[in-house]
């Protein structure tokens, strides 16, 4: 397949899809909208009042009151994949984008409400996953040299650092709120799992020891706990993360103990991304395949 075949074939699955929020201490689930076409990747705005996601390339807000769906004007960047975060503030929209020259996902900023996007990351492929807690960083996978590690960039130097290496795949580094740890998931011990290391590298610390694969750990505001989709066993290879396989939402503590189940669904690719805490720390936003 070409990368433009990619392109095409990511922005036009036509499968149906639900967003979904869940109340994480009493297990209710509650759908919000059902789709024809495939969305992704919620993200939570800051006032508790929006859900950012993305679909065909394109970027959108739901409203949580009303139900309305806008689309949010990402000037050239109309090749968004799933991985897009909100600043601290909420004030601008951090996307990855496949661009023109090459067809590589790079990193871009643009206003929350739209606008413009200004380039963050020179190199491709870029996939964005964390912002850091005082603005200044953003945190992604990156793909160099044929190797996939994880990197941050400076929103101002646009300096990357890299952080880990080795030829398994790193992915999916979101900051924690107090700014000390980075949480990522990792194939490094022929599963993926996940893992958790100091924002300059240092000091990485298997968090997870589970037979399933297990992607994308997003930390509570508070830090206190942390959600992460384990694909069901034999579903995927450890590098995988593919669309319409059954899946778990689980979530443990910070510290590593009380890993328990959420729910089970058909999901993956697209269900939680990129970080979909309420900013109450009470419940997580998801996408779920019918």
């Amino acid at each position: 397949m070409t990368k433009e075949e990619l392109i095409a074939f990511m922005n036009n699955r036509n499968q149906n899809c639900v967003l979904e929020i869940m109340d994480v201490d009493r297990g209710e689930r509650k759908p919000l909208h059902s789709f024809d076409r495939v969305i992704e990747a919620p993200n939570w705005t800051g006032d508790g009042k929006y859900l950012i996601y993305n679909s065909q390339g394109r970027m959108y807000d739901y409203c949580l009151e009303t139900g309305e769906i806008r689309e949010i004007q990402s000037g050239m960047a109309v090749n968004c994949n799933n991985d897009h975060v909100l600043s601290p503030d909420s004030s601008r929209l951090a996307v990855s984008h496949f661009a023109d020259e090459d067809l590589k996902s790079r990193i871009y900023i643009l206003p929350r409400g739209g606008g413009e996007p200004v380039l963050i990351t020179s190199k491709g492929p870029s996939y964005l996953h964390g912002w850091s807690p005082d603005g200044a960083t953003l945190s992604f996978c990156g793909e160099r040299m044929g190797e996939y590690n994880i990197y941050t960039v400076g929103i101002e130097s646009r300096e990357e650092l890299q952080l880990t290496r080795g030829n398994w795949l790193d992915d999916g580094p979101e900051y924690s709120p107090c700014g000390r740890h980075i949480w990522f998931n990792s194939s490094r011990t022929g599963r993926m799992q996940v893992w958790r290391m100091n924002t300059d590298g240092t000091d990485p610390v298997q968090m997870t020891d589970r037979i399933e694969n297990c992607w994308f750990p997003h930390c509570s505001p508070d830090g206190e706990r942390v959600v992460y989709l384990a694909y069901g066993e034999g579903e995927v290879e450890a590098n995988e993360h593919l669309p319409d396989k059954q899946v778990e939402l689980r979530i443990m503590d910070s510290r590593g103990g009380s890993d328990r189940s959420l729910a089970l669904f058909r999901g993956g690719q697209g269900t939680i991304n990129v970080n979909s805490w309420s900013p109450d720390g009470k419940s997580i936003a998801f996408v779920t395949y019918e």
